[in-house]
């Protein structure tokens, strides 16, 4: 049996919904947001869970909760698994963003790899904490299947990682709407991307929801 590692985007929250670049700031989840995370515990609770890791935010911890509750496991929380740090640009749109932040907009919109937000973080920085956590459930849990509970640039920058693509393509060559969930196994061969964003345990309505 091989290692099997899905990849959970966190429910919706306000900021997800209005477009507002959110990382370190922490909102809740709102009430579809919710659904979403019991929808996902719906779905997946007859899964043998190894081990679930979130990120520390609490919209990540109210999103493993549902299946977490169901399976009586304990999330292990882990800082590398944290959104990207948008620093300056924190609860602004990218329409603003590009009005107040112009050049560093245009630089990250170019490579985000090497260039941050105003302030915030590199997706290779990103892709060295984040990555770190991978290992560390690979060396615990050789095979099985383990949830990993995080958001948007991160889960699309681990993605990059494992699969071979530029980090700095993250945002162009992977989606990871709210509450989709990807599938990566471990093979002899390397990693397997089985799964991209799946969303089919969501209602119709849930999927037509504004916002990503």
């Amino acid at each position: 049996m091989s290692l099997n590692l899905y990849f959970l985007r966190h429910g919706q929250t306000e900021c997800s919904r209005n477009n507002y670049y959110c990382g370190s700031i922490d909102p809740e989840l709102t009430p579809d947001g919710i659904e979403m995370a019991q929808v996902f515990a719906d779905a997946y609770s007859s899964t043998n869970w190894k081990a679930v890791f979130s990120s520390p935010m609490q919209r990540t911890i109210a999103t493993a909760k549902p299946l977490c509750d169901a399976v009586k496991i304990q999330p292990e929380l882990r800082d590398g698994l944290k959104e990207i740090n948008y620093g300056k640009w924190e609860g602004k749109t990218p329409e603003t963003v590009n009005a107040e932040f112009h050049d560093d907009y245009i630089r990250w919109l170019a490579d985000p790899a090497w260039y941050a937000p105003t302030g915030g973080e590199m997706a290779v920085a990103i892709a060295y904490r984040a990555m770190q956590v991978i290992e560390e459930i690979k060396q615990r849990f050789p095979d099985g299947h383990v949830l990993v509970v995080s958001h948007k640039a991160t889960i699309r920058i681990m993605l990059c990682s494992l699969m071979g693509i530029d980090v700095g393509r993250f945002r162009y060559r992977l989606g990871c709407p709210v509450g989709s969930v990807s599938v990566v196994e471990f093979t002899s061969h390397g990693p397997l991307l089985k799964v991209l964003a799946d969303r089919t345990h969501q209602s119709q309505r849930l999927r037509d929801l504004p916002g990503s």
